[in-house]
């Protein structure tokens, strides 16, 4: 079996992996048992560009980045998120104006082996299923941060509570597909 090379990030996907791995140890920095986090990404260089009153609201370190490296993005929190029943229903109701480069979002998740998993899908009742999965020994904490760009690119992190450092942190493009699938349809 040929295994495939990973192709070479663009200096868009190194700009969205900064943003993604910044915004995991931020919320790292917060501690576990936060809400989601919703981010948009801008390019810092054309918001600045845009409004240079921006500069007063970033870090010296920010600015800098953004002289250097024209593909740097800030991310800004997005605050008063519209209810939703879960995740899935929160990202199919949002949307990006064009100003909005990319998008990210930070989330707390339990996974569990195979048996376990098989266990809780023969539970109908929702609340059931959570104390059953909850209970579980071979339960597994994460954070999730997965971070898509208009061009395409895609980034995560995912840090296990069991593993609660910056160097366990396991990163990829495709770590988690169909979160990423999810927050790319928010940019369509």
């Amino acid at each position: 079996m040929n295994a495939q090379r990973p192709r070479d990030p663009t200096p868009a996907g190194r700009a969205l992996s900064r943003a993604v791995v910044g915004i995991e140890r931020r919320a790292a920095a917060r501690g576990w048992d936060a809400p989601v986090g919703v981010f948009a990404l801008v390019r810092t260089a054309a918001a600045l560009a845009q409004d240079p009153d921006l500069a007063g609201l970033l870090d010296t370190a920010a600015i800098e980045e953004a002289r250097a490296d024209p593909c740097a993005l800030t991310a800004i929190e997005q605050e008063g998120l519209p209810p939703a029943a879960d995740l899935g229903d929160l990202l199919g109701r949002l949307t990006w104006p064009p100003a909005v480069d990319g998008a990210a979002v930070s989330v707390e998740r339990i996974m569990v082996g195979p048996a376990s998993e098989a266990g809780a899908a023969a539970i109908e009742d929702p609340g059931e299923r959570i104390a059953f999965i909850r209970t579980r020994p071979d339960r597994q904490d994460v954070r999730l941060v997965a971070g898509v760009l208009r061009s395409g690119e895609a980034w995560c992190a995912v840090r296990a509570r069991s593993h609660d450092s910056d160097a366990a942190v396991i990163q990829g493009e495709a770590v988690v597909p169909g979160l990423v699938e999810a927050l790319a349809a928010t940019l369509a």
